[in-house]
């Protein structure tokens, strides 16, 4: 992240002027978030100075396909899996928001609900990384 934000400085000739970036966080990409609870990788250090859009929650959608009932309990008891997976992203140490298409009205108002709901704690995410790479 430094050092994008090194190049972005000197192509804008001084002080960058960027204020977000979006990377692809989801719990089949659980490098980001893994990082992020030890305080490394582009999440906490891009929310030093912007804001940090998680893209892909949902790994395109095939997401709420790969993970059972169990883990969606684990995240939060009585969420769908699409939103425990939504609830795991938004929780993610550095995100500031979560990029979300949805397919209708009722899959975007379950996806609301679930960033809505209280963050995961560090605690938390990690025993959900834990159980995923034990998997």
């Amino acid at each position: 992240m430094g050092e994008l934000l090194a190049l972005a400085a000197e192509a804008a000739g001084g002080q960058h002027h960027l204020v977000a970036v979006q990377l692809p966080v989801s719990l089949v990409m659980m490098t980001p978030i893994t990082q992020a609870l030890h305080g490394r990788g582009p999440l906490p250090a891009a929310a030093a100075g912007l804001r940090v859009m998680a893209s892909a929650p949902l790994h395109g959608g095939e997401l709420p396909g790969m993970v059972d009932q169990e883990l969606a309990d684990i995240i939060r008891p009585g969420l769908t899996l699409a939103q425990a997976c939504v609830l795991a992203v938004a929780s993610c140490p550095g995100v500031t928001h979560v990029l979300i298409a949805a397919s209708s009205a009722p899959h975007w108002g379950e996806a609301v609900d679930a960033v809505a709901q209280p963050s995961l704690t560090v605690a938390q995410l990690r025993e959900i990384t834990g159980v995923l790479a034990s998997s």
